[in-house]
């Protein structure tokens, strides 16, 4: 989450896609004109779960066909619809670098990728996870599981030694 105000040009370089149609000038005047908040959402099927949630992007259209709709709730007309939703995963990605530079974007496997990688980095961790709650037997076994998938994360960043006080002045 990330709160921001665009210049005009900024807007115009986010819109891009957008440049030639007629409510161009508006949209990036419309988005520069105060300050923004950018969010990343994920979730299984992200980008298509926020697009129904959003609803169209005509608000008074909105209003008619998909009353509870975000768009038709928050958004005043057919251009100021209060949200933006990316149309695609691969426009979710270019939006992310745009709004995030910082943010790391890696790709989400897929296929024999997704099972090598389930089975090297997840299957172990989580059945090793699962023997110690076995063995615990705690009262509130989700939280003692998430307590011990955080501690036992083997992508958690790790000293290679310890610091000393005499290293540390």
């Amino acid at each position: 989450k990330r709160k921001l105000q665009l210049s005009p040009e900024q807007c115009s370089n986010f819109y891009a896609d957008q440049y030639g149609k007629v409510f161009f000038p508006n949209l990036t005047a419309y988005m520069s004109s105060g300050p923004l908040v950018a969010m990343v959402l994920a979730r299984h099927c992200a980008v298509s779960y926020w697009k129904e949630l959003l609803g169209p992007s005509n608000s008074i259209r909105a209003r008619r066909t998909h009353p509870y709709s975000l768009r038709a709730i928050y958004g005043t007309d057919g251009l100021r619809n209060a949200l933006h939703g990316s149309l695609s995963i691969s426009s979710a990605e270019r939006e992310i670098r745009f709004m995030f530079p910082e943010a790391i974007l890696e790709p989400i496997p897929a296929g024999q990728r997704a099972r090598d990688y389930l089975n090297l980095c997840v299957k172990p961790t989580l059945l090793a996870g699962l023997t110690a709650l076995c063995k615990e037997k705690p009262a509130d076994p989700m939280t003692w599981l998430a307590d011990w998938l955080i501690e036992h994360n083997p992508n958690k960043p790790r000293l290679q030694h310890q610091i000393t006080e005499e290293e540390h002045q």
